[in-house]
């Protein structure tokens, strides 16, 4: 490594670990002029991807961007009329792309068995995965199989949609599985003692940063569970962005930090950088942030132990199975 290299990375882990400008727009701006692998033009020419949560925010402009790269794109939403602006800006960037909407609440897990199965018969081959679908509700509500919506949504969806679709993606020779997480799990720790938030009084900001830890300790346990030769899986966090959902659930939040927000552009730049590089071709189970792999715990007590973690991977299997 040449000084000017080890000053660079030193430089970048400063902003890292100082959060508010390398999370900010400020830490993309000074992170990219030294990017030097952009995506190929036509990198993704006829490969299918699918994006949950694809209706707005960084799922919208994901799938614009994988579009212009030539990806055949699948938009996951809940209803139809949810994709109706994304088709549209697609339609513009892209007059030849071919977009698919595909309707499938990920909370409900019944729904996204059904879905998979179909989705597998006209998808034989399927290069990413991509779960940007999230939530973060005012109060606590249950889903139709009676889970709470943040952990169905961030964690029990993605795992069976993962599960299900494992075939298309190891067609793909290695499919990609990324998880959209957020810089907002790490003053949180594995809470596989209270999964649904039942306990003490529900929050809608904890429940999201809890769920998003899941994210992340998941993606490492898919790594164990699945050979990087057949799909790799990653976690990314895109840092501060300005989506529809931090304005409605976190107002304060948005106002005070506002100006230095980062754009939809530069919140999903690293989820269509890792479905479109050939460099975590043969990595599996890491995090990232602005193209680089990032900490998953800067303190002791977040740190999960085996048992925990076996923990997780047993709650979803039995969400899966229905029990």
């Amino acid at each position: 490594m040449t000084v000017t290299t080890a000053l660079g990375t030193m430089f970048d882990t400063v902003l890292d670990r100082a959060i508010v400008p390398g999370y900010s727009r400020i830490g993309y701006l000074l992170r990219s002029r030294h990017w030097d692998d952009e995506p190929r033009p036509g990198a993704l020419r006829g490969k299918a991807v699918l994006v949950t949560g694809a209706g707005r925010g960084l799922g919208a402009t994901t799938a614009v961007r994988l579009a212009e790269l030539g990806a055949r794109v699948h938009l996951v939403v809940r209803s139809m009329d949810k994709a109706e602006r994304t088709l549209a800006r697609i339609a513009e960037a892209v007059p030849s792309a071919e977009a698919q909407v595909e309707v499938c609440d990920v909370s409900d897990l019944d729904q996204v068995t059904e879905f998979a199965a179909e989705f597998r018969q006209r998808v034989p081959e399927l290069h990413a995965l991509i779960h940007n679908a999230g939530v973060m509700p005012a109060e606590r509500a249950t889903t139709a199989q009676r889970h709470e919506t943040a952990l169905a949504t961030h964690v029990l969806g993605p795992f069976v949609l993962t599960r299900a679709l494992r075939e298309p993606l190891s067609a793909a020779a290695p499919g990609r599985v990324i998880f959209v997480a957020s810089g907002g799990m790490y003053p949180q720790r594995l809470r596989v003692d209270d999964p649904e938030f039942r306990e003490g009084e529900y929050n809608g900001t904890t429940a999201y940063a809890r769920t998003k830890r899941m994210q992340v300790v998941l993606t490492e346990l898919f790594a164990e569970h699945i050979p990087a030769a057949d799909v790799v899986v990653h976690a990314m966090h895109p840092g501060w962005a300005n989506t529809p959902g931090v304005a409605e659930s976190m107002p304060l939040f948005n106002r005070i930090v506002g100006p230095l927000l980062r754009d939809d552009e530069q919140g999903a730049d690293t989820i269509v950088w890792l479905t479109a590089t050939a460099r975590v071709d043969h990595s599996s189970g890491q995090f990232w942030h602005d193209r680089a792999t990032r900490p998953t715990h800067y303190v002791p007590w977040t740190r999960e132990n085996a048992e925990q973690r076996a923990k997780l991977w047993q709650l979803c299997l039995d969400a899966e199975a229905g029990r």
